[in-house]
């Protein structure tokens, strides 16, 4: 079942693509442009995904798959569907668990870890990351993405953390992939289906029973 590394590293792979390449400073000036105009005119994000982790301790994947929801400002849904059941809500500065039908709610202010998982997730989502100055950022593209490493600057967060990788789509500049890579090379991939965009979402759809 998840724990809380995995929540941590909800997003992440440890092999970057032969046919990327380095941008000039007029292509980053556009990803970036492009990711704050796509940010501004999404409301909402409802997408099926599947999720890999990959740990040195175990030969295979873990591979499971769900539904995830996200509503401005703060509020997201990751709901685990195969192979088990399991659903993380952050409403605000709330983070709520649904494991084995319990549900526990925790406050990201009241826990330094809380925080920075609410943020990392919120930024990954919507681009803010890239404006997020706790990371330095590579930028790169292949035929279908533009690919931003970000690389965290506190030392604290590097001893868990190696760098996050974000794939956007080159035509909408949406999130398609996130992946995760921690320093010994574990890393969890999580590849967003079928995205609807600007759909309605109830907020009650954010809220765990």
């Amino acid at each position: 079942m998840p724990n809380w590394s995995i929540l941590f590293f909800l997003f992440s792979s440890a092999f970057v693509l032969a046919q990327q390449k380095p941008l000039d400073a007029v292509t980053i000036q556009h990803i970036k442009e492009g990711v704050s105009l796509a940010s501004k005119n999404t409301e909402t994000i409802s997408s099926n995904f599947t999720q890999e982790k990959e740990m040195s301790l175990l030969n295979d994947k873990v591979i499971t798959t769900g539904k995830f929801y996200f509503k401005k400002e703060q509020f997201l849904r990751w709901e685990y569907i195969h192979p088990f059941a399991y659903a993380i809500a952050i409403r605000g500065n709330e983070i709520s668990i649904r494991d084995e039908g319990v549900v526990r709610t925790f406050n990201t202010q009241s826990d330094r870890i809380f925080s920075e998982v609410n943020r990392i997730i919120i930024g990954s989502v919507n681009g803010t990351l890239l404006d997020d100055d706790s990371f330095t950022a590579d930028f790169n593209q292949s035929n279908a993405f533009y690919i931003v490493a970000l690389y965290p600057i506190s030392v604290s967060l590097r001893e868990s953390l190696d760098k996050i990788l974000i794939y956007f789509n080159k035509i909408d500049f949406t999130v398609d992939k996130l992946e995760l890579i921690e320093p010994a090379g574990d890393f969890t991939r999580i590849t967003f289906m079928q995205k609807q965009l600007n759909k309605p979402i109830a907020d009650e759809v954010f809220i765990l029973r």
